[in-house]
């Protein structure tokens, strides 16, 4: 275990404890906290501190924890911000491992409190103590009966306890959650608010409760991280450990993070690249945050299913192919079971009735409930079901229907999603449910993100991707790099650098004049394409400054002023270094690759529909590189483009495999540069027929001097 984790458990599962600003007074936060220690139990010493009280709620109470005797394992600070230091500098002296700090305005309210909440991390360090906030609202160790926090949520009983470990940025969303798995039967190893992530942060929680015994699922609600890296990591760990990890993310607008500098920098926003960095290490990235609380529990007892396909059962006709039609539109694939469960079901069924989704609603009372229950087996010993999702109408013998399901899914182990859509005609049901640990929802959109997210989760463990080996490459691309300039880059420049990747390009000869220009392109051969050359450019097309189907020295001339012209329109002032003369090439399909460093996670690279519609077409799949080339298939093959270029409607076959190693090297190239690449585009890459290669057309960069 990471030594400093050893701390942080002590910290989560402490055998005593301290509340610094401890009051009987339920109104208080420091009162609410003690009350909560004694209403649910826990077990461990208790040391209220109270600057002049005896004792609160009938323990003994200290003005100063160092005159308590033997240390404490942690302590809650709920003091206004003015006493905190003073009170942390005696937990410190004290011994204490670790403390929570609930109070607020620190960092959240800007530079002033960010220095205030600096005194707090030296002083924590000084005395070699962790902090949980400050601006956070505690913490619950029900396995502990533990609720060091002042939320409301925790006045109702029980605790909820089981395998869910919950790391939170927002105090108010974790006692919603609380309440929220109270209510549906699922529970916490551990709930945590990070608040403002002075020293323990999402990360050292994550990690936590990877290596935590008690914790068998992860769910985050994320602001922000601190690090990307390490959270890729960790993923990785977690997967490898069996734990899913499921979060919410916040933020997912990009429209203040994007560059204008590229086209790749604008398609990969921040969220865009979340959402990318999150899919490729098996995290579950959800839009809902009860959500978290439903998935994790499904996950956790049943596991992610073995096929990614669908049986719905229902008892209502109605509702049976209104949820059918759902699951479609949902992404999910209704299964098409066997020959031997059809003619199983179809012996007990009326005749016409279809098999999935499947109606067992209508027969006999006297068989009625056997044969909702064998239908149900049936369907889940089918090898081709990956999953069930059993939506629950009302009907006759409702209650003991919905237990006999749920017994038969938790002793079958086949992943089952119980809706109960009727209201409180089915709280028998549910309370069944919850004594046997049987996970249900109450609406038909939870289900159905249930089902996606296991279905997803069981995607990712089947194909994760392989890990990418250094490229032999990244030497000599590093050492073209430190000879080009700061800043953006030329075509001719980008392009070497590409070519050193080993990504095939025109040949561009920079032409100072008309004259070279047309030297340059008796050589290729006409037509030509014509482009200026303009370090202060950025999108070439806007300017006027790309010239094409150019068929005679005449014309190639007469672009050239044109390219002149439109630069001083453009960009008035801005030199024209010269143009650059390629073939004219038409023979393929555009497309975009690009990369871009990520103040997150690091280098990512994009591929998608180019041309110059690139950004209205929103075609691109992006991931964190390096990437391999069996990858990089994956990301090609999810475009809405792929199709074309698999050879749709009597087209020939493009060469994908030639773009799937563009874009691997691309991701290389990425990977090698760090953050001295800022960003790079390639768009258009054609993409030729099978067996012909890719090439690319036109290409911008942009260097820093940045270094890891």
């Amino acid at each position: 275990m990471n030594p400093d984790n050893s701390v942080l458990r002590a910290l989560l599962n402490p055998r005593s404890l301290a509340v610094f600003g401890a009051s009987g007074d339920p109104a208080k936060f420091g009162g609410r906290v003690m009350h909560f220690l004694l209403k649910h139990g826990y077990r461990g010493r208790i040391v209220p501190v109270h600057p002049s009280a005896k004792e609160v709620l009938g323990i003994p109470a200290v003005a100063q924890l160092s005159a308590a005797g033997e240390p404490v394992d942690v302590c809650l600070l709920a003091l206004p911000a003015a006493h905190l230091a003073q009170a942390l500098e005696d937990c410190g002296r004290s011994g204490a491992r670790g403390a929570v700090v609930i109070t607020a305005d620190f960092a959240e309210t800007g530079p002033e409190g960010a220095a205030r909440q600096q005194v707090l991390v030296d002083i924590a360090r000084r005395h070699g103590l962790r902090i949980i906030g400050p601006n956070c609202l505690g913490y619950i160790n029900p396995h502990l009966n533990l609720a060091l926090t002042s939320s409301v949520a925790l006045a109702t009983e029980p605790m909820p306890r089981g395998d869910i470990g919950l790391a939170c940025q927002s105090g108010s969303l974790m006692a919603s959650l609380i309440s929220h798995a109270q209510d549906c039967g699922a529970g916490f190893s551990v709930a945590a608010t990070v608040g403002n992530q002075a020293d323990i942060g999402l990360c050292d929680l994550m990690e936590y409760f990877i290596e935590d015994a008690a914790t068998r699922a992860i769910c985050l609600y994320v602001e922000g991280l601190k690090d990307g890296a390490r959270f890729l990591e960790l993923a990785r760990r977690a997967r490898a450990a069996g734990k899913p990890v499921l979060a919410v993310k916040a933020g997912r607008s990009t429209a203040g993070e994007r560059l204008t500098q590229s086209h790749t920098a604008s398609l990969a926003g921040s969220y865009a690249v979340w959402a990318a960095a999150c899919r490729d290490h098996a995290v579950i990235l959800l839009d809902d945050p009860e959500a978290l609380i439903y998935c994790a529990d499904f996950l956790v007892r049943f596991g992610a299913p073995a096929r990614s396909t669908v049986a719905v059962i229902s008892p209502s006709g109605g509702t049976v192919a209104v949820t059918g039609d759902r699951v479609s539109t949902a992404g999910l694939v209704l299964a098409e079971p066997g020959a031997e469960t059809r003619a199983a079901l179809s012996a007990m069924l009326p005749p016409g009735r279809l098999i999935n989704p499947l109606d067992v609603g209508g027969l006999p009372r006297s068989s009625g409930l056997d044969s909702a229950l064998t239908a149900y087996e049936l369907l889940a010993k089918d090898p081709a079901v990956g999953a069930i999702l059993i939506a629950v109408a009302t009907t006759p013998q409702l209650e003991d229907k919905v237990r006999q399901w749920g017994r038969a899914a938790i002793a079958g182990g086949k992943p089952t999603a119980l809706l109960l859509t009727p209201g409180t005609l089915v709280d028998g049901a549910r309370r069944a449910l919850r004594e046997i640990r049987c996970p249900y929802t109450n609406r038909l959109d939870d289900a159905l993100r249930v089902l996606r997210a296991a279905v997803d989760y069981g995607a990712a463990l089947r194909d994760p991707p392989p890990p990418a080996a250094p490229s032999p490459r990244a030497a000599g691309v590093c050492r073209m790099a430190d000879g080009l300039p700061e800043g953006r880059l030329t075509e001719p420049e980008t392009k070497a650098l590409l070519r050193e990747a080993g990504i095939r390009t025109t040949e561009d000869l920079l032409a100072p004049t008309p004259d070279a220009a047309v030297e340059q392109a008796r050589r290729i051969g006409f037509p030509v394409v014509l482009k200026g050359v303009c370090r202060q450019l950025v999108h070439k097309s806007e300017a006027g400054a790309v010239r094409l189907g150019i068929s005679d020295e005449a014309a190639l001339r007469e672009a050239w002023q044109q390219i002149v012209r439109g630069l001083e329109a453009h960009l008035p002032g801005a030199t024209l270094e010269g143009c650059v003369v390629q073939p004219m090439l038409s023979d393929g399909i555009e497309l975009i690759v690009g990369c871009r460093w990520d103040e997150q996670f690091g280098p990512v690279v994009v591929v998608g529909s180019g041309g110059v519609l690139v950004e209205i077409l929103d075609d691109v799949q992006m991931a964190v590189a390096p990437v391999s080339v069996a990858h990089a298939g994956r990301l090609i093959a999810a475009l809405r483009i792929a199709p074309v270029l698999a050879g749709a409607r009597g087209r020939r076959p493009a060469d994908i495999e030639a773009l799937a190693d563009a874009v691997a090297r691309l991701s290389e190239l990425a990977a090698a540069l760090g953050p001295r690449l800022a960003e790079l585009d390639i768009n258009p890459l054609l993409v030729r027929e099978s067996g012909h290669g890719v090439i690319a057309l036109d290409g911008r960069a942009t260097l820093t001097g940045k270094t890891l």
